[in-house]
């Protein structure tokens, strides 16, 4: 007859055997473990780091671009063709157009017993270059018009200013000129010439002519 301890021990030593046996138990893997933390804590840090870097990037992308466009407008606003008052100023424009138109009539027109006069316009309406070179030629267009009773008649056609600042113009004139010689008809030549000005005492003078 088997004893009651005997029992005992075969009990335990069952219970040892199956717990030996039996399959560990699986580890819980629930998304919503504090486990799973770290790792969005990582990636949204990165996120973040990546965002500024790329906002600081584009700061400084504009700024530069900034400073080029500034540059840019401080360069046109500096070139000489904004200082050009023939491109904003009509009145100052129209003004020197007038002011040569009438010069260029009165020096440049003359009649075989009237050439004093002519001489003396230019003394008043011309200076500098324009002046000498005239002074120079006119001896010998004076001797032709008593000679050949020669009368010349200027019309400015077409005047426009190419640059003009406070003091200084430069124009292209386009002349119609008239030559009458007694006993013939009379003939037209076309001339173009570039002029320079320049304001004195209020009215501009001619001081450069050049045929063109």
């Amino acid at each position: 007859m088997v004893s009651t301890e005997e029992k005992t021990a075969e009990a335990e030593e069952l219970a040892v055997a199956e717990a030996a046996e039996a399959p560990e138990a699986e580890v819980a893997t629930d998304p919503s473990d504090d486990g799973g933390e770290p790792d969005r804590d990582e990636r949204s840090g990165t996120a973040r780091r990546l965002w500024r870097a790329a906002v600081v990037l584009l700061t400084v992308a504009l700024v530069v671009a900034g400073a080029g466009f500034f540059v840019r407008a401080q360069q046109l606003r500096d070139t000489p063709a904004t200082d050009n008052l023939a491109l904003s100023d009509t009145e100052a424009t129209s003004r020197v157009v007038g002011d040569v138109s009438s010069a260029l009539g009165k020096v440049f027109s003359y009649g075989p017993q009237d050439t004093a006069a002519t001489k003396k316009s230019a003394q008043q309406l011309l200076g500098g270059q324009a002046l000498q070179q005239y002074a120079a030629l006119f001896g010998q267009v004076e001797k032709q018009a008593k000679d050949q009773n020669l009368t010349l008649t200027t019309h400015v056609v077409r005047a426009g200013v190419t640059r003009l600042t406070r003091s200084d113009a430069h124009l292209l004139v386009f002349l119609d000129q008239v030559y009458e010689r007694r006993g013939k008809a009379a003939t037209t030549a076309a001339a173009q010439l570039s002029v320079t000005a320049q304001l004195r005492n209020g009215h501009w003078t001619i001081v450069d002519i050049t045929s063109r």
